[in-house]
């Protein structure tokens, strides 16, 4: 039987050119910052909300503000899982009514986290768009949802699972890809 393994796929640098890039097709497709609004899924969604609202701010001198959407209550898995922590929303005070929201993640994966976000945000307002940035595309789609920003497409298989570190969160940047029984061992696949 192989050993199990787990490869780095993003380095920290691979990560920091990922949402720099990012940032700049952000910009791009927005023309510019105004009416920006980056909101992070927790827990590694809002770290990196942060950053990529802080790159926009070092290319276009705007503060864009960013903030964090928690999904929990409007998961479809509530009553399957045991019970989840409820993360914290922080949503600032001018809303999100009007606005260009830039949903972050870090991996997306069936598109459930996404719908949950997309239910979340509706009981919040009325923004004018909503786009989706992630760090990791996997694949496997359960719903049709797609990133509208990627950092990375990883097609990976079922048996694989993603695993994102963020500094602010588990003190290092990296993604791995685990196989074999290292994956089964983390519980939750993403």
């Amino acid at each position: 039987m192989p050993a199990p393994a787990a490869r780095v796929v993003l380095d920290e640098r691979d990560i920091a050119r990922a949402l720099t890039r990012i940032s700049h097709e952000i910009l791009e497709r927005n023309r510019g910052p105004a009416d920006l609004l980056v909101l992070g899924i927790p827990t590694r969604g809002v770290p990196l909300a942060r950053r990529l609202a802080a790159r926009i701010d070092e290319v276009e001198g705007t503060v864009v503000p960013s903030g964090a959407l928690d999904v929990t209550m409007y998961r479809d898995d509530l009553r399957l899982r045991p019970a989840r922590t409820l993360e914290h929303t922080d949503i600032p005070h001018a809303g999100v009514d009007g606005k260009t929201v830039i949903l972050v993640d870090d991996v997306l994966f069936s598109g459930r986290t996404i719908r949950a976000a997309l239910d979340a945000l509706n009981n919040l307002g009325r923004p004018r768009a909503v786009r989706l940035a992630v760090l990791v595309d996997r694949g496997h789609r359960e719903l049709p949802i797609r990133a509208d920003f990627v950092g990375k497409n990883l097609p990976t298989s079922l048996t694989e699972e993603v695993r994102v570190s963020v500094a602010e969160v588990d003190g290092h940047d990296e993604v791995l890809i685990a196989t074999g029984s290292v994956a089964a061992a983390t519980g939750e696949a993403r």
